[in-house]
């Protein structure tokens, strides 16, 4: 690496840009510099992740530099503190260099190979789509570079993440390399931009990180078409015995009650479901265990796959108990309500109908009752979920919540069916 006290601290053709892109005035690049022994980082691409990178390196204090074609085109662009200049001196000052441009670009980095030789290339692009085959984008980056050692990280985060900082967005950073010290340094500058490398093994690795960022809630699918269609058939039961059945026997018209009381009834009857394929995979897995006489041989893919989405279908579970509390709520509140109870005050009056039934009174009180409770133990399962809360908890404490509300949660429903069957 050159001297830095060799080059000059005005460059002229960033005075040149500098008072094209900021209405005159030479930009004093060197002299706003924290520490001339900072490192060094070289950035190839002017695009919004190039941007946003370079101002995060500078708030870890690093020195930064941009290449591009046309440098003076982009220098407004960047903090004074980064300068912009051709590709060639960025790779020839620069011993870690992160490739930020389009990987159908990369070919117009060849003229730089002898200058990369031996230097740490980072690359930080993806896919347009899911890609099983390969090769990735990495690859095709070290097979053009040969001589370089090519690291595949930052694909991962966005260039808001990189702008706000870890904190508002995921702290870790999947990388994988064949070197083992290109990785390293790579590891040393994430933990200083303050975020956490997870080193996912060779460069041959880099496929499955290129396919990260686009996965489209791998764990969700099938868990949320469970619910739907448990929502589905539910809705079509109870349309079938609440509304359709009283319009083709007596000529009753309640469709009034699809949007509202049709969906409200069908809600807890999926939430029980969902909450019961939550602990069945764990039964099943224990009794094929004993079965088999030993836990050292792997589930069935079915059920390696059903275990996995437990939270997931206990996630979908509390959704639906959260939307029947809703509804519950919203019932008083609607004009066919309103027109009910007016019709059963003008029964009472005239005495054609009881005033007072105990056991309906009972059967209200018992039933919201236990549905707030149980909604309480659904939204501690849906606390317990949260990696910061179980993180907090060892195995045991952990265990103890998981069973102990399975337990309290099938007493309710015992008490329900006894209290039906009493009244």
């Amino acid at each position: 690496m050159p001297d830095d006290m060799s080059r000059p601290l005005i460059r002229d053709d960033g005075g040149a840009a500098g008072g094209e892109g900021r209405g005159g005035g030479s930009r004093r690049l060197e002299a706003s510099l924290s520490d001339p022994t900072d490192p060094l980082v070289g950035i190839l691409g002017t695009g919004d992740f190039s941007r946003s990178l370079a101002q995060r390196l500078l708030a870890a204090g690093y020195q930064v530099v941009v290449g591009s074609r046309t440098p003076k085109r982009f220098v407004a662009l960047f903090p004074e503190e980064v300068e912009v200049m051709s590709q060639m001196e960025v790779v020839s000052q620069a011993d870690l260099v992160f490739v930020a441009v389009y990987p159908e670009h990369h070919s117009t980095l060849a003229p730089l190979k002898a200058a990369l030789a031996r230097k740490t290339l980072v690359d930080v692009s993806n896919g347009l789509r899911l890609s099983r085959d390969g090769p990735s984008n990495a690859e095709l980056l070290a097979d053009m570079f040969p001589e370089s050692c090519v690291v595949k990280a930052f694909n991962t985060v966005s260039a808001w993440t990189l702008q706000t900082g870890p904190r508002d967005g995921s702290r870790q950073i999947f990388l994988c390399g064949d070197s083992l010290q290109a990785k390293s340094s790579v590891a040393q500058l994430c933990r200083r931009l303050g975020f956490v490398p997870v080193d996912v093994g060779l460069l041959s690795s880099a496929l499955d990180v290129e396919n990260l960022p686009l996965h489209l809630f791998p764990c969700w699918r099938a868990p949320l078409l469970c619910t739907l269609l448990l929502f589905a058939f539910f809705y079509a039961y109870n349309f079938a015995r609440d509304v359709l059945q009283p319009y083709v026997k007596h000529g009753k018209n309640v469709f009034h009650k699809m949007p509202i009381e049709t969906v409200n009834v069908t809600l807890p009857s999926a939430a029980l479901v969902l909450l019961s394929l939550v602990y069945l995979p764990g039964l099943c897995a224990a009794a094929l265990q004993l079965c088999r006489g030993t836990k050292y041989r792997r589930f069935p893919g079915w059920l390696d796959r059903w275990l996995q989405r437990r939270k997931q279908l206990g996630l979908c579970s509390f959704l639906c108990a959260a939307l029947h509390a809703v509804y519950s709520l919203v019932l008083p509140m609607r004009k066919s309500a309103h027109n009910k109870l007016l019709a059963m005050a003008l029964k009472q009056a005239s005495g054609a109908a009881e005033s007072y039934s105990e056991g309906e009174v009972w059967r209200m009180e018992l039933y919201l009752s236990v549905g707030i409770m149980a909604l309480g133990l659904l939204s501690l399962l849906a606390v317990t979920s949260l990696p910061s809360v179980a993180n907090a908890v060892n195995w045991r404490e952990f265990s103890f919540i998981q069973e102990g509300r399975r337990i309290w949660l099938l007493q309710l429903q015992e008490q329900i069916k006894r209290k039906k069957k009493a009244f």
